[in-house]
């Protein structure tokens, strides 16, 4: 006998199974649903036909019935903020003077270019380009003096004869 716990692993297996990746309908299948439509069948008819769901049926007659046609159309993309030329000034920017916040470089870019840019639009693209906000190690600063006293120091602790 199927204990409690089976049943409820096979339905979340049934269901991880139904939830895959979206993928696109083939072209004959879109022509199919199409076909279906101008006979007169229902959607819920043309859904258990075809085997597609019931809100991808009624899509693919909508989108048809507006645009007259049922190939995927190109998605439109936002515009980019940062031209060539602008990714090019910020470069030149950064490599005149490594220590600029990016407030800084967005209000220089704006003054120059005319280009009105967030600092974290330049961040990211600072971070595309390859630079990253990394400070530099710090390194004592040795000076003859510095360096006699330290000389002095390691020859007090740890015995060392040099």
């Amino acid at each position: 006998m199927a204990t409690a716990m089976d049943k409820i692993n096979t339905a979340s297996t049934n269901i991880c199974e139904r939830m895959g990746h979206l993928q696109e309908l083939s072209d004959s299948k879109r022509g199919a649903v199409i076909g279906c439509h101008l006979c007169n069948k229902s959607i819920r008819e043309i859904s258990l036909l075809l085997n597609i769901p019931r809100s991808t049926v009624s899509g693919i007659i909508t989108k048809w019935k507006q645009l007259g046609t049922t190939a995927t159309q190109l998605q439109s993309d936002r515009p980019r903020k940062m031209t060539e030329r602008g990714q090019r000034m910020l470069k030149q920017t950064v490599h005149r003077s490594r220590q600029l916040s990016a407030e800084s470089i967005a209000k220089d870019l704006q003054t120059s270019c005319g280009l009105q840019i967030n600092t974290t639009t330049v961040r990211r693209e600072l971070h595309g380009m390859g630079f990253h906000g990394r400070a530099a190690a710090s390194k004592p600063y040795f000076t003859k003096c510095n360096a006699k006293s330290r000389m002095q120091w390691c020859k007090a602790c740890c015995h060392w004869t040099l």
